[in-house]
């Protein structure tokens, strides 16, 4: 590499190594070993401007070996997104811009937050979808307005990862031509020689997978990463996997060593490779005017290219004014108006119909004006209902006889719930696009990495967890969720919805796709629930305060308060009216979402569930772990603490209590206290 190309490669490594020596915690290995990668792709290649970070048709960047975070602020800092040296002196402290992994939100240029590997490799087969979708709806002859890649930066232990191959394998049958990877093929994992438990060919798996794949040999040969990187972006039929041969902590007295992977350096490494690589020892941080005026003058080009954007968009807009508002629509997260107009509302029935039969007719209602909402699910969709009839299905067409093309909004992501969840995460963060998905709630535990992952970025994505209690019945307790329920409601920032009828299933659904930017769970049923009587019961509508007075004492003046979420709320609805035989009085409370109650101002909440003594019994056919917050210390859970097994749902319910009958009777019992 020339002198000029040299200086750069060398302020990112150093950038990075001395804020890992400063914070005396980080991963030197890979910035050492990956910088000049990073600094083809971004100088030579990627589309992007710190003048305007959000900008629509930038090509999106991750991080996903999110552990070689220093290498990605130096990134930023050099190419002007406002994360200063001071901040770079922060690295890892409190309040900074520059935390251990990425996260997007909080630092300016990060797309995805990483770190769980796997994680960002899958994100980015969404974001790869996202631009796939986005630009065959709207792009027009003469009018090219979404035209981007997915770029990132994967290593062995990304790979290693099982939800890398599933949505691998997804991208390659997608033809997603428009995603490169780059693998930082160091051959070095935190424990040892990655080879100690890693030793398949990686080339080949890829290949099988429908992925061109390219090599470079010297990670430290800048012209052959830059033709590699082009010849991948020639291929519009094939995701790339670029194996770039580096070493980890190139230069440092520990390269190709494990212990290059996740500690500092030490005072008197850092000094030797500062030496080995023609750094000055002093001042730390050091940026090179030269080096810094070559970084910059490279985001000219983007510039340029955000400004000549806005130009095609205000063209395009003239010529398909229509097409042109539905797309700023979309990028900017606003609703059509009309959206819910066509929602139904569901007649009393006291057969009613499955939650899950309910949220099809839902969807299908709101698919037509909502052209924002794709997804799919894991190989379920004829037990989950969650076809948008008529909508096509995505990927590359096949022929002129079937429905699949890129402007398909039912995504297959075949029996991949982890990469299901990650993927989802790339469409919503992404932008343009509400993502759902949908398998079994018992499966859910499948995705859990990333439904966290998304609380934590705030993204709006929507889980529909059918089959949701051991009223699934005949499959037995691998199929039957228990805990599911508490485990969801312990992810800060999920909301988890389990609506009692179809009502409350349409108002879920409005409540998902209008809350703010987080995750959203509709929890649903298998079996058939009544439509309840809302002339005597109180309106669905009360769903989105989480929580909500179904009907009252005759007197407003409880004995007794019965609670429960979905299925279970017909039993206290029925139960209400036989206590009342005995002369007890009891209030109903329909409580679908813990999380939408508890932001609620405590007046409504003290309303609801008042803090005076009555006895309170919650009904619900899951774990009873997390109910005792809103029953008080006289209160009683008819719940579910061990697993279920294989008979028809009805005789389960029974069998394990969850019959008007004992409802009652537990109900009795609490009020002899």
């Amino acid at each position: 590499m020339n002198r000029l190309d040299q200086l750069c490669v060398n302020t990112l490594r150093f950038l990075s190594v001395d804020m890992i020596q400063k914070a005396a915690s980080g991963h030197p290995g890979l910035p050492l070993g990956a910088a000049p990668m990073a600094y083809v792709l971004w100088s030579r290649h990627l589309k992007h401007t710190p003048a305007d970070p959000a900008w629509f048709d930038r090509d999106r960047f991750i991080l996903s070996a999110g552990h070689g975070s220093a290498l990605l602020y130096s990134l930023l800092h050099v190419y002007g997104y406002g994360v200063s040296l001071d901040e770079l002196g922060n690295f890892r402290q409190w309040d900074s811009l520059t935390p251990g992994h990425p996260e997007r939100t909080h630092t300016p240029g990060v797309e995805l937050t990483t770190g769980p590997l796997g994680q960002g490799f899958a994100g980015g087969v969404g974001m790869a979808i996202a631009e796939a979708h986005l630009a065959a709806r709207f792009n027009r002859p003469g009018h090219t307005i979404i035209d981007h890649y997915t770029f990132g930066i994967a290593g062995d232990g990304d790979l290693m990862e099982g939800v890398a191959y599933e949505a691998a394998s997804l991208a390659g049958h997608l033809k997603l031509g428009k995603l490169i990877y780059l693998y930082d093929d160091n051959q070095i994992t935190l424990a040892g020689p990655a080879d100690v438990a890693f030793t398949e060919n990686v080339a080949e798996r890829f290949a099988a997978m429908g992925w061109q794949t390219l090599a470079v040999a010297d990670g430290n040969d800048l012209d052959a990463i830059d033709r590699a990187i082009g010849e991948a972006k020639q291929d519009t039929a094939r995701p790339s996997l670029i194996l770039i041969r580096t070493h980890i902590g190139f230069g440092s007295p520990v390269q190709d060593s494990c212990k290059a992977h996740g500690e500092p350096l030490g005072k008197d490494n850092l000094l030797k490779t500062k030496q080995n690589l023609g750094w000055p020892e002093t001042p730390a941080f050091h940026v090179p005017a030269e080096a810094l005026d070559h970084f910059q003058s490279s985001t000219r080009q983007g510039i340029e290219q955000a400004s000549a954007w806005q130009s095609a968009l205000e063209a395009y807009a003239r010529a398909y004014p229509e097409l042109a508002d539905e797309l700023t629509a979309a990028i900017n997260g606003k609703l059509p108006d009309d959206w819910n107009a066509q929602i139904p509302s569901f007649p009393t029935d006291p057969k009613g119909l499955a939650t899950r039969a309910a949220s099809e007719k839902i969807l299908n209602a709101i698919g037509p004006k909502l052209p924002a909402l794709i997804g799919g699910s894991a190989d379920l969709n004829p037990s989950t209902k969650t076809v948008l009839a008529g909508m096509g299905d995505f990927g590359p067409e096949k022929s002129s006889a079937n429905t699949w093309s890129f402007a398909g909004r039912n995504i297959h992501f075949g029996v991949r719930e982890h990469a299901m969840g990650s993927i989802m995460n790339g469409l919503a963060a992404h932008g343009g696009i509400i993502p759902y998905g949908s398998t079994f709630l018992v499966f859910s535990d499948y995705m859990r990495p990333p439904i966290r992952l998304a609380a934590l970025m705030k993204l709006k994505t929507i889980y529909v967890f059918t089959h949701d209690s051991i009223g699934v019945g005949e499959d037995g307790p691998t199929h039957q969720p228990i805990e599911q329920l508490a485990g969801l409601r312990a992810i800060p920032g999920l909301v988890v919805i389990r609506p009692c009828d179809a009502n409350e299933t349409a108002t879920a659904w409005r409540a998902a796709i209008e809350g703010p930017d987080k995750p959203v769970a509709l929890i649903l049923t298998r079996q058939n629930v009544p439509t309840l009587d809302r002339s005597e019961l109180a309106s669905a509508e009360g769903l989105e305060r989480g929580a909500y007075i179904l009907a009252d004492a005759p007197d407003k003046r409880p004995d007794i308060i019965l609670i429960a979420s979905g299925s279970e709320v017909q039993l206290i609805v029925a139960a209400r009216e036989k206590l009342l035989d005995k002369g007890i009085q009891a209030r109903i409370v329909s409580m679908p979402s813990w999380e939408l109650f508890d932001r609620e101002p405590d007046a409504y909440r003290e309303s609801v569930l008042p803090r005076s003594a009555q006895p309170r019994l919650a009904v619900e056919a899951g774990a009873s772990q997390g109910w005792h917050k809103y029953i008080g210390d006289q209160g009683d859970v008819l719940g579910i603490d061990h697993f279920g097994s294989s008979a028809p749902g009805d005789r389960l319910m029974q069998a394990y209590g969850f019959s008007v009958e004992n409802v009652c009777e537990r109900a009795m019992k609490l009020l002899k206290k």
